[in-house]
């Protein structure tokens, strides 16, 4: 690499951070102050972030918080569904594994009655439901190795159970966690803390040698969501009878024009560089921008829609 002015580095950082980890998304890393070479070193995963979403296009983690029991009748059921009423294999904290009835109705009553005595019903969640995603095409035993970790690291003072799911479309594995830990403490996840998670298990699958990153749909520009698929099949069929409706408009100022504004300000710095391989990314950069490798064909985890008991409770039920 040509010898360069260590501002570059300094206002990539600056732009990179505020693309991929804006201020009201803070998450703690172990990242040292930038000063000196950690300010190279910071730039270069900026760097390879950058690459990673225009040039790679690297799979992206799906992590989804999917609901929680507010009793027992509701942890028990959705231990009955990820498991298939027990034909596939269900994994706890201790790394034990077991399968049938009567194993998942043995993991029912541990946690009925390990640590404070859960109700059959009650007002309070008593348990968070996680989902961890990947592709169509990923390793499953990569994800379940991933999801592994990243439960062993999260929640390592709960009690949780974890089971693969590779029968559908993209391997994911269903993690049931119970909110009260072994000292007493409950989970209460935030905003940053769903970001971590997206991080942590996207390291976790790198570390088994699956290519995964964790950046936001928004901060690669992928800013409207995928069209339902009742609607493309209902227009296939000609029994589409709503109106088609245009992509969403954002008031100017708003989140769209901040994210144009960054990537033209990181195009801008690179082109000031006299690193011949910053040069070829900032024209990545601008083809991306500019719909030449536009950011739907980063491949993304479909969202699972799959059916649940009844008695299973979920937000707004």
């Amino acid at each position: 690499m040509n010898e360069q002015p260590q501002w570059i580095d300094g206002l990539l950082v600056q732009w990179g951070d505020r693309l991929f980890y804006p201020p009201n998304r803070v998450v703690k890393s172990s990242t040292p102050k930038l000063s000196g070479q950690s300010v190279h070193q910071r730039a270069d995963a900026i760097r390879r972030h950058i690459g990673a979403v225009v040039l790679r296009r690297v799979p992206q983690v799906m992590v989804k918080v999917t609901g929680g029991g507010r009793g027992m009748k509701a942890i028990a059921a959705h231990f009955r569904y990820i498991s298939k009423a027990g034909r596939l294999e269900i994994e706890d904290e201790l790394g034990l594994k077991a399968s049938g009835r009567e194993a998942v109705h043995e993991l029912t009553d541990a946690w009925r009655y390990g640590g404070s005595r859960i109700p059959e019903e009650g007002p309070r969640r008593e348990a968070l439901n996680v989902m961890l995603s990947m592709p169509q095409g990923t390793d499953p035993l990569a994800v379940l190795r991933a999801a592994r970790e990243f439960a062993q690291i999260e929640f390592k003072d709960h009690r949780y159970v974890m089971v693969l799911h590779d029968h559908q479309a993209n391997p994911h594995v269903h993690l049931s966690v119970r909110m009260e830990s072994k000292h007493g403490h409950r989970l209460n996840p935030r905003k940053a803390d769903l970001r971590r998670w997206r991080e942590l298990f996207a390291e976790r699958l790198r570390g088994w040698g699956v290519e995964a990153g964790a950046s936001s749909r928004a901060s690669r520009g992928a800013i409207r969501g995928y069209e339902p698929l009742w609607r493309i099949r209902a227009r296939s069929e000609g029994r589409l009878l709503m109106a088609e409706r245009g992509p969403k408009r954002e008031a100017k100022g708003g989140p769209a024009n901040a994210r144009s504004t960054t990537w033209k300000a990181i195009i801008q710095v690179l082109e000031s560089s006299n690193d011949p391989a910053d040069m070829k990314l900032a024209s990545a950069v601008r083809g991306y921008m500019t719909g030449g490798k536009n950011a739907s064909a980063v491949r993304e985890p479909r969202v699972v829609r799959e059916v649940e008991p009844p008695d299973l409770d979920r937000p707004g039920r």
